[in-house]
């Protein structure tokens, strides 16, 4: 076999291809024929509307998501500096706490000092 007929053979099994494609395509367009376009037709402008009105409600809730996630940043902005208040706010108790504790045993000091000399031990 030399190249021509090769070819030849490739050629002819190129153009079964093609008959047997072209046949089903007719069988296909002859189902479309006639009040099925206006069908199809009818249904792409269905699902086009709904498809409208899907990403319309996407928008608004994309939009409501943005406005969420502000309010979720000042929250958290917000819970940051309590955390710092908070933190003050424990560190002024620590060290009340501390003062009255050194009052307390300064005092505690004071009265027995005080009843030591008021029974003549000095």
């Amino acid at each position: 076999m030399n190249f021509s007929t090769v070819a030849n053979i490739a050629t002819i099994i190129l153009c079964a291809a093609v008959l047997v494609q072209s046949v089903r395509m007719m069988r296909s367009l002859k189902a479309v024929r006639g009040g099925a376009i206006a069908d199809v037709v009818e249904a792409l402008d269905r699902s086009t509307g709904q498809a409208r009105m899907v990403l319309s409600e996407l928008r608004d809730a994309l939009g409501e998501c943005a406005h969420s996630a502000r309010a979720v940043s000042d929250g958290k902005a917000i819970a940051d500096e309590l955390t710092v208040m908070i933190g003050i706010a424990n560190a002024s108790a620590d060290r009340m706490a501390d003062a009255a504790d050194a009052a307390r045993r300064q005092q505690a000091g004071d009265y027995s000092g005080a009843d030591h000399n008021a029974g003549g031990w000095a």
